[in-house]
């Protein structure tokens, strides 16, 4: 039997669906096969990755160092640095008191996430340890005061993760740091420059635990750590 033409080309056009979802027959023209979906809006606006900021501390009872870093997607650069110069201050307690003040206020301000100290040095000096540990316990005061976690670094373990060698020199470790940070930083500043290098020694250790030392130090090594800071104690 010959077919219309007419109705040779509604068969052309009548075909099944090739859509899944779709059961019936149906004219081609009429049935879509469903869009893509969009991309969701976060996939258009991936969430930014939060910075984090670090508060270093080179604590002294003669000058104590600062700086501050902050951190985005492992990038990092340098918020702020300085140093406390606590020797005009005629009593240790006035001396305790304005560093404590000092990182404080540093802290109200720029609202550090963490907290990386320099851990006890143990030597022969008692009245130098001593000292010095008070100035780190009123640093630490302060942090803990506003629910800051703090992190404590040997020196040699922040010399080792910024330069690379342990025994590094202060000029050494305060190139190393401006180049990481990308800074131009004041070479005088030493202090400074050692607390900016153990903010970024916590950001390579990010999941580091505190530090406590059971190893008895080298014979000399406090004489070493006295000679090469010589206005961290009184």
């Amino acid at each position: 039997m010959r077919i219309p033409a007419k109705t040779a080309i509604l068969i052309q056009k009548t075909i099944f669906c090739d859509n899944s979802s779709c059961k019936t027959w149906r004219n081609s023209l009429l049935c879509k096969k469903p869009q893509r979906p969009s991309m969701t809006a976060s996939m258009q606006n991936p969430v930014a990755v939060a910075e984090k900021i670090i508060l270093g501390v080179d604590p002294g009872t003669q000058v104590a160092g600062y700086g501050i870093i902050a951190v985005q997607a492992g990038v990092m650069r340098m918020m702020q640095y300085g140093v406390v110069q606590l020797s005009k201050y005629s009593t240790y307690q006035l001396k305790l008191q304005k560093l404590h003040d000092t990182i404080l206020r540093l802290i109200d301000e720029y609202k550090p996430d963490e907290m990386a100290i320099e851990d006890p040095f143990f030597g022969k000096n008692v009245q130098a340890m001593l000292k010095l540990g008070r100035a780190q316990g009123v640093v630490m005061a302060a942090a803990l005061s506003r629910n800051i976690p703090i992190v404590e670094y040997a020196p040699r373990r922040v010399k080792q993760s910024v330069t690379g060698n342990g025994n590094a020199s202060k000029d050494q470790v305060s190139h190393m740091v401006g180049h990481l940070l990308k800074a131009d930083l004041n070479p005088a500043f030493f202090d400074a420059t050692d607390a900016l290098a153990i903010a970024v020694c916590h950001h390579f250790h990010e999941n580091a635990i505190p530090l406590v030392s059971s190893k008895k130090s080298k014979k000399g090594a406090w004489s070493a750590f006295v000679n090469e800071n010589p206005n961290r104690t009184l």
